[in-house]
């Protein structure tokens, strides 16, 4: 099959919850509306964000449907899910689904647990997964610093080529250009490479990388779109000057607790998705009260993501 490749910013969603931790579906319309305002041209849910590991199969089929419903009438934004990565069986069952449900995309991430001995099993398991939609884009989810597995992905599309049509290529979440580039290069650039490290979105752009998957994209679109644009004219001063706007904004993400500073990001920016669930920390009221004087530091406000006129967040 010819896949298309994704291009511009894809955003990470966190998945809603309510104040008891179950999931609130009611804000995904809202959240559809807020990416499509900014530029966003698609969705990888249910991923490290969206705390897919934290979800139920129930819970993952329910946010992929509630994805697919809203986006069911725009082409344009292509919604990716993360399948997971410790089931085989259950990851061929959700990628069905997927497709069922009309998403365009489906990913999968090496096993944790029980971690694959060779690249050769990885690949091996990639294809018998994505052998059951073998008419849907699939994407492996390299993220080893949450993995334990580091294999070099150039090692993974050597593995794969030729034997699964609809393999599309990389989410890419580690810091090793040179494996990165590579890839890129691969068979006359034929697989689909998706940046996924935002503080690193400036040199990434500079050895090639058009699209990027990114959980800060949520809340900070514009920042990034300004960056894409000043590298593209040329404008480097400028662009190094964003991405260290960028990375201010991320050192945020350390100073209060990690992952889930990213949702009270969100409640600033005007979208309440709720809380990280177990065993993921979650700031006090103390502490976000602190974590909003110093968002208001950055100058968050002039370049967050904006709702727009007709939604009412």
């Amino acid at each position: 099959m010819k896949i298309e490749k994704m291009t511009g910013l894809i955003a990470a969603p966190f998945t809603p919850m309510h104040k008891d931790g179950s999931l609130n579906l009611a804000v995904i319309p809202a959240y559809y509306a807020l990416l499509k305002n900014n530029g966003i041209t698609g969705a990888f849910i249910c991923g490290s964000t969206g705390e897919g590991v934290s979800l139920t199969n129930q819970e993952k089929r329910a946010v992929a449907k509630s994805w697919a419903d809203v986006t069911k009438n725009d082409p344009a934004f292509k919604v990716i899910s993360l399948l997971g990565g410790t089931s085989v069986r259950e990851c061929m069952e959700l990628a069905i689904h997927a497709r069922e449900s009309g998403l365009y995309a489906v990913a999968f991430t090496s096993p944790f647990y029980f971690k694959p001995a060779n690249v050769k099993v990885l690949a091996d398991m990639c294809m018998e997964i994505a052998s059951v939609v073998p008419d849907m884009p699939f994407y492996y989810y390299h993220i080893p610093v949450l993995t334990g597995v580091g294999f070099n992905m150039i090692d993974l599309l050597q593995q794969i080529h030729g034997k699964c049509p609809n393999f599309a290529g990389v989410k890419f979440t580690h810091e090793d250009f040179m494996d990165f580039l590579s890839c890129l290069h691969f068979e006359n650039e034929q697989y689909d490479m998706l940046w996924g490290r935002d503080e690193n979105m400036l040199p990434a752009l500079s050895v090639g990388a058009k699209g990027a998957v990114g959980s800060t994209f949520n809340y900070a679109a514009p920042l990034y779109n300004q960056l894409i644009d000043a590298y593209n004219n040329g404008e480097m001063e400028k662009a190094r000057a964003l991405q260290q706007q960028s990375i201010d904004m991320i050192r945020l993400l350390g100073k209060y607790g990690g992952i889930a500073t990213g949702k009270a990001y969100m409640k600033v920016a005007g979208l309440d998705c709720g809380e990280f669930r177990k065993p993921v920390s979650n700031m006090s009221r103390e502490r976000f009260e602190a974590f909003v004087k110093d968002v208001a530091s950055l100058n968050f406000s002039a370049y967050c993501s904006k709702f727009p006129a007709t939604v009412n967040s």
